[in-house]
């Protein structure tokens, strides 16, 4: 578990289920990450991300520190095997929608990099999102982020086509 000022970030447990997937499940959180997810789906990611665990990885519940409401999930896990970043550390998050705004992402995110540093040997930790998706790529800046110069690559989970096929690279180095 890691405390911030203001987040939890906990390992899911069953209570969290209904939280991430209607968050998994909203149109305006998957529209720049994938398609929206049905139940099983759902159950799917928490299912992997508790797979990591036995590498003392994988995504974190974001919860309050006030009420424990889930605001999201976010955390290090390892680059999928299809990818160029294929077993390296990789940052990724994502809120629901009444959390946005807020500066939950950054806060959560640099606690999850400070905790990567200080529990793992990797030189660097990269994270990946679609080309379109400007947001994220301003977060991963202001995370002190850079983009990869050569890291650009067509993401073999959307089909040719899918506007969220071309996939951007960002990495910081070990501080």
């Amino acid at each position: 578990m890691i405390e911030t000022e203001r987040l939890i970030l906990r390992v899911p447990t069953p209570a969290d289920r209904d939280a991430l997937h209607a968050m998994w499940a909203d149109p305006r959180v998957m529209a720049d990450l994938g398609p929206i997810k049905s139940v099983a789906d759902s159950v799917a990611t928490i299912t992997r991300h508790d797979g990591y665990r036995h590498e003392g990885i994988g995504f974190w519940v974001v919860a309050q520190r006030r009420d424990g409401a889930v605001a999201g999930f976010c955390g290090l896990k390892r680059g999928a095997d299809n990818t160029p970043i294929s077993g390296e550390l990789e940052a990724g998050w994502m809120l629901a929608v009444p959390f946005w705004g807020r500066g939950y992402a950054y806060e959560a995110m640099q606690a999850s990099l400070a905790w990567g540093w200080a529990n793992k040997k990797a030189q660097r930790i990269v994270a990946i999102t679609a080309a379109r998706n400007g947001k994220s790529q301003g977060l991963m800046a202001r995370l002190g982020m850079t983009r990869v110069a050569d890291g650009d690559f067509e993401h073999p989970l959307f089909a040719p086509g899918d506007p969220l096929r071309a996939t951007v690279t960002f990495e910081i180095p070990r501080p």
